[in-house]
Parts: C-alpha cells; sequence; structure tokens
C-alpha cells in the first residue's frame, strides 16, 4: 500500500493506523499548495479531490476520505483489535465517533488555517470546536481511550485534532481527561514512529 501524506495534516491519522497495524505501506510526501509529491508527480492527477489521506491499495485502486481509509486497515489486521467486528454494537459506536471527529472537529478545524479569515470568524469557530472537545472530554472520563480500554483508529484521529489544536493555540489545558488521552496516546511507539517519520517528533 501506499499512503500520500502531507507532515501533520489529516493523513497522520491512518499513518499512526498503519503502524499500529503492522501493515507495509510506502509514504509519499504531497505539497498541498503545490499539489505535487515530492518526485514532482501531478497530485491532482492521482487524487482529482487534491486532498491526504489518499491511499493506493495493492492492486492500483485509490480510496480516499480519512475515515474509510481508517476502517479498512483496521479490518486488514484484524487480529490488532483496531476496530469492532462488522455489524456488532460497538462497530456503530465506531463510527459514531469516526463521524463526530470529521464533521464536528475537523472540518470546524479549516478555517482556523486560512490567512485571509478575519480572527473575529475564527474565534468563532474555535468556541465552536471548545464546545466539541468538552463532549470528547466527558465521554473520556473514567476511561483510557474513546471506545474503553482498546485503542482504536478513532483515538489516532482524535489525537490528531488534538494536535491541530496546539498549532493553532488552543487551549484546552481545562478539558483533563482529554490531556491526559493525548499523552497516552502519544506515549504509544507506534504514535510516536509515524511522528517521527513525518519529521514532528524529535528523535531522542
Amino acid at each position: 500500500m501506499k499512503l500520500y501524506y502531507s507532515p501533520g495534516a489529516c493523513s497522520l491519522s491512518p499513518h499512526i493506523a498503519l503502524h499500529e497495524a503492522g501493515l507495509a505501506h510506502e509514504l509519499v510526501k504531497v505539497d498541498l499548495k503545490a499539489k505535487k509529491t515530492e518526485a514532482g508527480d501531478d497530485f491532482a492527477e492521482i487524487n482529482p479531490k487534491g486532498q491526504v489521506p489518499a491511499l493506493m491499495l495493492d492492486n492500483g485502486e485509490m480510496l480516499t476520505e480519512g475515515p474509510v481509509i481508517l476502517q479498512m486497515i483496521a479490518d486488514r489486521a484484524a487480529g490488532k483489535n483496531l476496530a469492532p467486528a462488522h455489524g456488532s454494537p460497538e462497530r456503530y459506536r465506531l463510527q459514531e465517533w469516526l463521524n463526530f471527529i470529521t464533521t464536528e472537529l475537523h472540518k470546524n478545524f479549516s478555517p482556523l488555517f486560512q490567512p485571509v479569515i478575519p480572527d473575529e470568524v475564527k474565534n468563532f469557530f474555535r468556541d465552536r470546536i471548545l464546545g466539541k472537545f468538552k463532549y470528547a472530554d466527558s465521554k473520556l472520563a473514567g476511561q483510557d481511550y474513546l471506545m474503553g480500554k482498546q485503542f482504536t483508529v478513532a483515538d489516532g484521529y482524535l489525537f490528531v485534532m488534538l494536535t491541530w489544536a496546539e498549532r493553532t493555540k488552543m487551549d484546552l489545558s481545562a478539558l483533563k481527561n482529554l490531556m491526559a488521552f493525548k499523552d497516552r496516546v502519544a506515549a504509544r511507539p507506534n504514535v510516536q514512529a509515524a511522528l517521527k517519520m513525518e519529521g514532528l517528533l524529535k528523535a531522542a
């Protein structure tokens, strides 16, 4: 498999999942502004959406959209328990979390990365994001991960959103459950491996 990524972007989530799953993969760095890969290929031809993540499967098919890619990775490594079994009530709960993260957190961050958007508009979205993080914080009370004791692909996705909060200087220090969760996920060896490969974590 071949993962098209940009350092620290939402593609970090499937990158983490690939490491957690123990699946062999190749990384292709993309300049999202220039729409070029590191080798100079036209990324718009590879993925007409022009976005990461994009995952090329071994059969040459291209899969896009983070939550879908995450579930495919989890299903390819069922023994790692990165997602509950298809058709189980727990699987629908995982999909609920993935949808929440992609629509209520991920998309609300978009304006914060746009220099042309006025600060008052950005503050509106910061307040909206904070409310969503408060919900996640409440659900993490008394448990290690979103689904309980087991790490799943949803946790990697939420972790990436927390790194975005840090990048955009959001103060989440009052959300103790969420901050403990972030530290817990950051300490996972596979998460550290993905961060290092993207140049986001200095080698010790």
